[in-house]
């Protein structure tokens, strides 16, 4: 393809992914209250108990909309990520191979449900992570917080979950292409647990041991998942490059 009919495809692929995070983003409007309620109902939950004012504060006139339309496109881009990754790979696939269509299909197919595997963890830290830090406010003071930051702090932790759970997916893209082997890997479990338990303790934003494990554990598993399919890899090319280098050997 010419440079101009690459941006052309380019262009038509942008706004295809644009007009389904846009529907997705629809959809979300309509499903912000019930998300919005599940949202609160943590911080509703630790008031009753406590017998203290916790609620969140919509500073402006303006605030509540805000939030509702970020909202609608964070959970716009959420549903809608299967439909955008699947306009990425449309892009790359004209200019692959027949394998590397496969191993395409492959990494879009894993990515889209580790990713939202990813996000329901955080969904259900979530709660734990607001009661932990709520259970911080002394006794007869007012916890008001800001509806926008507390928006921000749901958006970054299911963020950082669902990029979290992309691991394996880099890991055997970088072994398919011959650039790391699965032995690679294995000799650095070590410092991969230390770099998952350190990634888990910036990310998470509670100081407990219960959200910091329940971010590392399965970050740890799914490392030695790609390890294990790295190796698996690794096999059947060393095994093919073994025969193509029987069959053209030359006899002396």
């Amino acid at each position: 393809m010419p440079l101009r009919e690459h941006l052309v495809e380019l262009r038509r692929r942008l706004v295809l992914a644009a007009v389904g995070v846009a529907a997705g983003a629809v959809v979300g409007w309509f499903i912000y209250q019930p998300i919005f309620e599940v949202l609160q109902e943590p911080l509703l939950d630790v008031a009753a108990e406590r017998g203290t004012t916790v609620a969140l504060n919509f500073a402006g006139a303006m605030t509540a909309l805000d939030m509702q339309l970020k909202m609608s496109v964070f959970l716009g881009v959420l549903v809608s990520s299967p439909w955008w990754l699947y306009q990425l790979w449309a892009y790359i696939t004209p200019g692959l191979t027949r394998r590397e269509r496969l191993y395409s299909v492959g990494f879009v197919a894993a990515a889209v449900p580790l990713f939202l595997a990813g996000a329901a963890v955080a969904w259900w830290v979530l709660p734990r992570a607001v009661v932990l830090l709520v259970e911080f406010v002394p006794q007869g003071a007012l916890n008001i917080q800001d509806a926008q930051g507390y928006l921000g702090f749901v958006m970054r932790i299911v963020l950082a979950f669902g990029i979290a759970f992309l691991l394996p997916v880099v890991m055997v893209a970088l072994n398919l292409v011959g650039l790391v082997r699965a032995r690679t890997y294995l000799r650095a479990w070590r410092w991969a647990v230390v770099a998952a338990f350190t990634f888990s303790a910036m990310m998470t934003p509670t100081a407990d041991v219960l959200t910091m494990f329940a971010l590392a554990m399965p970050i740890c598993g799914l490392y030695a998942i790609a390890v294990g399919v790295g190796f698996l890899h690794d096999r059947r090319a060393d095994r093919r490059a073994a025969r193509l280098l029987a069959e053209n050997e030359i006899p002396a």
